[in-house]
């Protein structure tokens, strides 16, 4: 078998599929923002002591215009995420339109919201409890679950 020269690059390790999920404090007695923060903390969304927190407010703005069954396009989304951080006394950092763009496809690539005609909204207008069950936890967990059980099962014949 004719082995690679080294340094030489064979295969990319890109990832299928990718979950990050991390256990906090029960949520009690938090702002509307900052459960939302702390979601974002437990999806692996936010990163613990990050300061760069706008996918919080679009998140947030996406959850409160679900109440109304509101799309917004992404420039909606900015002028509501700018009035959240003003009105939470908050910098304005993060809000260039290619990063809310960036962070609206990482909500849609976790199946939280989703996009009909250039304009987003919570997925289907579903409940985060129900979203979570159905795309993540029954379909997108199960599939990464699986496959680290693959490579367990492998190693364990190999070794």
């Amino acid at each position: 078998m004719k082995q690679p020269k080294p340094g030489k690059v064979i295969a990319k390790d890109t990832p299928l599929a990718e979950i990050t999920l991390r256990k906090y404090e029960k949520p009690f007695n938090l702002s509307q923002r900052e459960l939302v923060r702390k979601l974002c903390l437990s999806m692996g969304l936010l990163q613990p002591g990050d300061s760069r927190d706008i996918i919080v407010d679009i998140l947030y703005v996406l959850l409160k215009s679900k109440k109304e069954r509101k799309e917004l396009s992404s420039d909606d989304i900015k002028e509501l995420v700018i009035l959240s951080r003003k009105d939470a006394n908050l910098a304005l950092a993060g809000i260039a339109s290619s990063n809310i763009r960036r962070q609206l496809k990482r909500l849609r690539d976790l199946f939280l919201i989703d996009k009909v005609r250039n304009r987003y909204r919570i997925n289907e207008h579903e409940s985060l409890n129900k979203i979570f069950q159905e795309k993540i936890e029954q379909y997108l967990l199960q599939t990464v679950v699986s496959r680290v059980k693959d490579y367990f099962e492998v190693i364990d014949r190999e070794f």
